[in-house]
């Protein structure tokens, strides 16, 4: 299958149907009045996500794509049919660009996305019936659809990729581990394509791994196949670093990870103004050091002192054989779901420079809200005294200051 990644297309939704100018003729009915329908909605541009679908092959054959426009509406007020909306399927991973750049949307797994909106349907002549006016001749036409033009870019999600020199087993490994069948031949660049596959951890957990088609040593100038496939990484949790550790090659395995690491640290200085990029040479990698059923122990220890020295988990494997494949999937279970775990935890709390600011800020609030409270307390219980206070001095509860009784003798 030929693996599309971006395509240019002009999508368009309907136009809205016209309404009908029609009057009622019936026998024993007169001065029937108007009965025109009302026209039908124009059809959306809908998008939506399948996680069957790895390419944007299916959108490549048409450059253009338009919903249907609503029906006209009919007589006894019998209003038109709404146009067939146009759903666009595409992968999870999908990114729906203007042609300026501009990211108007990044559609995730199972989502469904109404790019644009049908016309509304127009009135018909009922809709201008009124006292003085109660045959109207006039209708109203269909609102206009809109279009545009878009560039809809692929970039695949997966939890791990799968990174190494060509011909390092790479393709073999992702055949062993999922049910993907990508091609294997004993040439370089066989895989001119990523290829995904999904990897069962247990019953009730799996992940998805991504193979990258080879890179080499200057990649990044645009030799081999490049760097162009690496955006499919991008979103990638870790890495699987595929290492030839079998000296068919000719190349020392150290210096083959040297110069992955050195184009992954390249790519991310062509990248690094992007929002929200993660470096990808930053994230964790597992070196699978492939091909070791062809070394002695002896050899398989040299290799192993080498990458010693490295900060980043060593395992050797055979993919052609499945030897210590079970322990590779472990540990890239653990990595995937780990990680998962962590972004729960960390989910919605503040840390670092800006927890103390969040804690300056509830204070700030909290003595806001504690003065605006007193404020309130002290006004309710001024009002309070100034009512007892006029209780007291009621007209009823006035003193006498005439006769206080008789007066005595002197």
């Amino acid at each position: 299958m030929k693996f599309v990644d971006e395509v240019t297309i002009e999508v368009a939704s309907g136009h809205g149907g016209p309404g009908c100018v029609s009057f009622r003729r019936e026998k024993f009915v007169p001065r029937g009045g108007p009965d025109g329908g009302d026209g039908g909605r124009g059809g959306n541009v809908t998008f939506k996500t399948s996680t069957r679908l790895h390419s944007l092959l299916d959108l490549k054959i048409k450059t253009k794509y338009r919903a249907e426009d609503g029906e006209k509406g009919g007589t006894q007020k019998s209003s038109g049919a709404d146009g067939n909306d146009l759903t666009l399927w595409v992968p999870p991973g999908t990114i729906i660009k203007s042609t300026s750049g501009e990211i108007i949307r990044d559609l995730g797994a199972d989502e469904e996305f109404v790019f644009l909106t049908g016309g509304k349907g127009g009135k018909g002549n009922p809709f201008y019936k009124t006292s003085v006016n109660q045959a109207p001749s006039v209708a109203q036409k269909g609102l206009p659809g809109q279009a545009a033009t878009i560039h809809l870019e692929l970039k695949l999600l997966a939890d791990i990729g799968i990174i190494g020199y060509p011909n390092a087993g790479k393709s073999t490994l992702i055949s062993h581990i999922s049910a993907a069948r990508p091609k294997v031949a004993d040439y370089p660049f066989t895989t001119l394509v990523p290829n995904l596959g999904v990897v069962r951890l247990n019953e009730d957990s799996n992940f998805i791994v991504a193979d990258m088609p080879g890179l080499i040593k200057g990649a990044h100038k645009g030799v081999g196949l490049g760097t162009r496939f690496l955006k499919h990484i991008e979103r990638t949790k870790c890495f699987v670093h595929v290492v030839d550790v079998s000296g068919m090659s000719g190349r020392n395995p150290m210096q083959d990870f040297s110069d992955i690491n050195r184009e992954l640290k390249m790519y991310d200085l062509a990248h690094k103004d992007e929002d929200d990029f993660v470096p990808l040479s930053e994230r964790a990698q597992i070196v699978a050091l492939n091909k070791v059923d062809v070394l002695d122990p002896a050899a398989i220890e040299k290799v192993k002192r080498e990458f010693s020295r490295i900060n980043y988990k060593v395992v050797e494997i055979s993919a052609a054989t499945g030897k210590n494949l079970k322990d590779l999937i472990y540990l890239m279970g653990e990595m995937v779901f780990n990680e998962k775990d962590e972004s729960q935890k960390t989910k919605g709390k503040v840390e670092g420079p800006g927890k103390k600011i969040a804690k300056k800020v509830g204070k700030k609030i909290g003595k806001e809200i504690s003065q605006g409270a007193n404020k309130k307390i002290s006004k309710t219980l001024a009002k309070k005294g100034r009512a007892k206070g006029a209780n007291k001095k009621s007209p009823g509860t006035k003193k006498a200051t005439g006769n206080k009784g008789p007066a005595k003798k002197k």
